[in-house]
C-alpha cells in the first residue's frame, strides 16, 4: 500500500501553501497572453479570456459589497452562463465558498439547502426566482438575494425586512473590475457541491483549493489530452461535479473555449448545440446518448460536417451499457470513454483511454489516484471477485457538512468508500457490478442489476432498462425490470415473455427478471442518474 500510494503521488500537481485556486484558472491567463482568446460562448455571446477576468472580479467585488466574508457560503442556483462561471471564481477568489444546486428542484429541497449551508448570499437565474419566494423570508441565515438574467427585480425588502433582493447585473455594473485574491491557502475549503440525492436526502461534499487543479491535470491532460485548441461542450451542467470539470476547470486549466448551454440537455437541444458550435470534446450522460441515438432523424440533421471536428466522447454518472458505447462508435466514429467520478471524488478517477477501451468497463485507474475492491470487513478480495469500490487520491472531499456520521461511513484514513461494486478481470480493467446497497441476493448468490440491465439493452426494442429486487409469492427476492421501449406501443404481455427469455438464455438462468413492467420513463436525477428506489 505505501509503494502504491508514493506511486499514485508522483502524478499529482504541487501546490504552493499560499494559493487561491482563482489566480491560477482566471488571473494566469492575462499573464500567459490569452486575454484575446475566447474563453466561454453562451446562448448569449462570446467571452475572451480577458472578459472573464473583469466579470470576476466585478462579482467577487459585488458579493464583497454584500457583507460576504471568508468562508461565508454563497448559494448559486444559476443556469449555465458567462454569470454563473463569474460568481463561482468571484466567490472563491475572496475566500467566499460558492455552493453551485442543481437548478431543478423544489422550494422544499431549496428550504432545505439554504439552512442547511447557512448561505449569507443566495445567487438565482430569474427564471428559477419563483421557487425561492415561498422560501426565503424564513431563512434565518440569508441576508440577501440577487437575481441573474432577464426580468430582474429591482432592489426591494420584503414585508418582514430581513432579506434584500436585488439585480446582479445592476451591481455589476458599478462594481470595480480590479480585485486582489484573498489570502487562502491550499487546503482552505474552496466550494461545495451537494450530492445529488440518488439514494436520499442530498450532502454537502467539502472541496478544497487545491482540488481543481488535480482533477484537471490528471483526468482533462492524462485523459483527454485536453489543449488549449480544443472546444469544450458538456451537456451536464456546472452544478454537477462531472459539469464543473467539463465546463468549468478543464478548459481554464489549458486555456481551451467551453460551450455553455442555459436550458435542459434534451436530445434536440444537444443537437443544435453540436451542429451550431462544432466542439472537439463532447460530455454526456448514458441516457442522454441512448436519447441521442433513438432518434435517428433527428442525429440524421447533424450531417458529417458538424461532427468532423468532434475527437473525443466522455461520460459519466453511471456505469455506460456497452450496446449504446457500440452504436455511438459505428454511428459517429468517435469514442466514448467510459469513466466512474463522484461528488465525493470530484471527478472521474476510473477511466477508459483512447485507443484502449474495454467495452463493458468502466476502465482504468486515472493516474494519481489509487484504488481497492474489499469485502464487507474491509479485506482486499481476489482477482475476479466482486467487491466494494475504495478510492484513494488528491480531489477526495474532506467530508460532508455537519454530517458526521455519514462522514465517518464515507471516509476512511484517506480512502474513499464510493459506493459501488466492481470487479477487476486479469487485465486490470475494473467492471461495475452495481450500486452496493442496489445487489440482490437470488437463491443465496449475489445478482447485479447492471449485468440484467445490459442484457436487455441489447434487445433492438429496448432504449432503457432498470432491475430492482422484488418479493415471489414465497417472500423470496428475485429480479424484477422496468422497461421503455423505442416506441411503447410495442408493448405487450407477449414482448415482456420474449424479454424474459432474451435474458435467460444470455446469462445464468436465475438472474432472469421474473416479471417486467413497461414505463414510459424510468426516475432519474437531474444529473441522469437513476433513482432505484423510487421504483417498486
Amino acid at each position: 500500500m505505501g509503494r502504491d500510494n508514493d506511486e499514485a503521488r508522483a502524478h499529482w500537481v504541487e501546490v504552493p501553501r499560499e494559493y487561491n485556486a482563482a489566480s491560477h484558472f482566471i488571473d494566469r491567463h492575462l499573464l500567459e497572453a490569452r486575454d484575446g482568446k475566447t474563453a466561454y460562448v453562451d446562448d448569449k455571446g462570446s467571452y475572451r479570456y480577458a472578459d472573464l477576468a473583469g466579470r470576476v472580479n466585478r462579482a467577487g467585488n459585488v458579493l464583497a459589497g454584500l457583507g460576504v466574508e471568508m468562508e461565508q457560503r454563497v448559494l448559486l442556483c444559476v443556469l449555465d452562463g458567462i454569470d454563473f462561471v463569474a460568481l463561482f471564481w468571484g466567490a472563491l477568489k475572496i475566500g467566499a465558498v460558492p455552493v453551485p444546486v442543481n437548478t431543478l428542484l423544489t422550494p422544499a429541497d431549496y428550504d432545505f439547502m439554504l439552512r442547511d449551508s447557512r448561505a449569507k448570499v443566495l445567487a438565482v437565474s430569474a427564471s428559477l426566482f419563483d421557487r425561492f419566494e415561498t422560501v426565503i423570508e424564513s431563512q434565518p441565515h440569508l441576508k440577501s438575494v440577487v437575481v441573474v438574467g432577464g426580468g430582474e427585480p429591482g432592489s426591494s425588502d420584503p414585508p418582514n425586512g430581513n432579506v434584500h433582493v436585488t439585480s446582479f447585473h445592476q451591481l455589476q455594473a458599478g462594481a470595480d473590475a480590479t480585485l486582489e485574491p484573498a489570502r487562502t491557502v491550499a487546503d482552505d475549503v474552496a466550494f461545495w457541491l451537494y450530492s445529488s440525492g440518488s439514494t436520499g436526502r442530498p450532502k454537502g461534499v467539502i472541496h478544497l483549493h487545491r482540488s481543481l487543479v488535480q482533477t484537471a491535470a490528471l483526468y482533462a491532460c492524462r485523459i483527454l489530452d485536453m489543449s488549449e485548441s480544443d472546444v469544450v461542450f458538456s451537456a451536464s451542467k456546472l452544478f454537477f461535479a462531472y459539469g464543473l470539470g467539463n465546463a468549468l476547470s478543464f478548459p481554464l486549466h489549458v486555456g481551451a473555449t467551453a460551450i455553455l448551454m442555459a436550458e435542459r440537455p434534451t436530445p434536440a437541444a444537444v443537437i443544435r448545440t453540436l451542429a451550431t458550435h462544432q466542439p472537439t470534446i463532447f460530455c454526456g450522460v448514458p441516457t442522454l446518448y441512448a436519447g441521442l441515438l433513438a432518434d435517428e432523424t433527428l442525429v440524421a440533421s447533424l450531417g458529417t460536417q458538424s461532427t468532423q471536428r468532434l475527437r473525443i466522447c466522455t461520460s459519466a454518472g453511471e456505469a455506460l451499457p456497452e450496446p449504446i458505447a457500440r452504436r455511438w462508435k459505428d454511428r459517429f466514429g468517435v469514442e466514448i470513454l467510459d469513466g466512474l467520478g463522484s461528488t465525493e471524488a470530484l471527478h472521474i478517477f476510473l477511466s477508459n483511454r483512447a485507443g484502449a477501451i474495454r467495452y463493458g468497463s468502466s476502465g482504468v485507474p486515472v493516474p494519481g489516484y489509487e484504488l481497492a475492491l474489499r469485502d464487507e470487513h474491509g479485506n482486499e478480495t481476489g482477482a475476479g471477485e466482486i467487491g466494494d469500490l475504495w478510492c484513494r487520491g488528491p480531489s477526495i472531499g474532506t467530508g460532508y457538512w455537519n454530517n458526521q456520521e455519514a462522514s465517518s461511513r464515507a471516509f476512511v484514513g484517506g480512502w474513499l468508500r464510493t459506493g459501488d461494486k466492481y470487479l477487476r478481470d486479469a487485465d486490470g480493467y475494473y467492471h461495475f457490478a452495481g450500486r452496493s446497497d442496489d445487489m440482490l441476493k437470488v437463491g443465496g448468490i449475489w445478482v447485479s442489476p447492471f449485468e440484467v440491465e445490459t442484457v436487455l439493452l441489447e434487445h433492438p426494442q429496448v432504449r432503457e432498462a432498470a432491475v430492482i429486487g422484488a418479493a415471489d409469492a414465497q417472500n423470496l427476492v428475485k429480479p424484477k425490470a422496468f422497461v421503455v421501449l423505442q416506441d411503447s406501443r410495442d408493448a405487450s404481455a407477449d414482448l415482456a415473455e420474449e424479454l424474459k427469455e432474451f435474458v435467460k438464455v444470455r446469462v445464468a438462468p436465475y438472474k432472469y427478471p421474473r416479471w417486467i413492467e413497461f414505463r414510459d420513463e424510468l426516475p432519474r436525477t437531474a444529473t441522469g442518474k437513476l433513482r432505484r428506489f423510487e421504483l417498486s
